[in-house]
């Protein structure tokens, strides 16, 4: 389905900026979910402007229904019997994490579950498996279904299989 091409843009940026190579697994969850949150944010809006130009506050809207917590944790559940072992601990080990922050409008569970959803994003982006990240993202967005009165625009955002 898809072309066979290797896309590590952490190597990339280390490369250009002459940054060392570390082993991520000495990374924290929180350090994990914090490059996790924001590779995950970039491939939604991506997503999102190559639907079309509109105006900044659509597609704003569109991605926020995507990026946030209360999301990011049913996307998990679909996920969980998808993960390999060592995605599972990740996953664990950021659903896990104590943080000094919460979410503004999102249960303590809801947050803690986007948060092991972040640091699996950001552990699979730095290991280099964006392959993987993108067939994991694809499968959340296919089962993930926005509630009733937020509209329908995030429902055709993601092309389903043909098959």
């Amino acid at each position: 389905m898809h072309e066979q091409i290797k896309y590590d843009l952490d190597a990339y940026i280390r490369d250009f900026f002459q940054i060392e190579k570390q082993d991520i697994r000495s990374f924290s969850p929180l350090a994990l979910a914090y490059i996790g949150d924001g590779i995950y944010e970039l491939i939604i809006r991506t997503m999102t402007v190559r639907r079309g130009n509109r105006q900044v506050q659509k597609l704003h809207r569109d991605t926020s229904r995507l990026v946030k917590a209360q999301a990011q944790s049913a996307m998990m559940e679909t996920l969980l019997p998808l993960l390999s072992k060592e995605e599972a601990d990740i996953y664990r080990r950021g659903r896990n994490a104590k943080s000094y922050t919460t979410a503004k409008n999102a249960s303590v569970n809801d947050y803690r579950r986007a948060t092991g959803f972040e640091a699996l994003m950001g552990y699979l982006y730095l290991q280099g498996d964006m392959e993987r990240l993108m067939e994991l993202v694809q499968e959340a967005l296919k089962q993930y279904q926005p509630a009733e009165h937020e509209g329908t625009q995030t429902r055709n955002l993601y092309p389903q299989d043909d098959a």
